[in-house]
């Protein structure tokens, strides 16, 4: 499991880099090209950057696909648990594994339709306009993220219906700071 979660958190942290110096060095291009500077203007116009919006867009989509996977996995995922914490405890665990079951049974119908659809779209030559890479490379976040998310809610039920516990996200807590500042 530590495997998964670590490639997990690597692919959400390296999309979000690349998606931040794509756009940056389009913005920079797309400022420096007004310039009248010669040579300068000449050559920054002969870079092509209008592919920097499609793949930041397609690097957010799958951000968000397997970010989502994430925040069931850690609990950071906004909830309304207010009349399920009124609730007596064995009620309240029914009520919380039926939630988490249809969690998963969604995610798994989203992950099962998506997989329909990109197999179907990559039997098409359909291809994206700027980066011209085929479309059901950039629809298989659907299915893997839907997956992804469907086997964290089984994995948090599980844990859930063993301990009694649910992942909890603490935001006043930053990892990598000591809980003691020593002078």
């Amino acid at each position: 499991m530590k495997f998964l979660d670590h490639l997990e958190e690597w692919l959400i942290a390296t999309l979000m880099g690349a998606a931040t110096i794509v756009i940056f060095v389009a913005v920079v291009h797309r400022y420096l090209s007004g310039f009248a500077i010669p040579y300068v203007q000449d050559a920054l116009i002969q870079i092509n950057t209008s592919w920097a919006q499609e793949l930041t867009i397609y690097m957010f989509v799958w951000m968000a696909k397997f970010g989502a996977a994430y925040g069931v996995r850690t609990g950071i995922h906004v909830g309304v648990d207010v009349l399920i914490n009124k609730m007596k405890p064995t009620r309240r665990n029914q009520f919380v594994i039926f939630g988490l079951l249809a969690g998963a049974l969604f995610t798994g119908i989203v992950g099962t339709l998506g997989a329909s659809f990109v197999w179907d779209i990559a039997h098409t030559d359909q291809t994206s306009a700027d980066l011209e890479i085929p479309m059901w490379w950039v629809y298989m976040a659907i299915p893997l993220g839907s997956y992804l998310m469907c086997f964290r809610f089984l994995q948090v039920t599980w844990t859930f219906i063993k301990t009694g516990e649910l992942p909890k996200h603490d935001h006043s807590h930053v990892e990598g700071l000591e809980d003691e500042v020593k002078a």
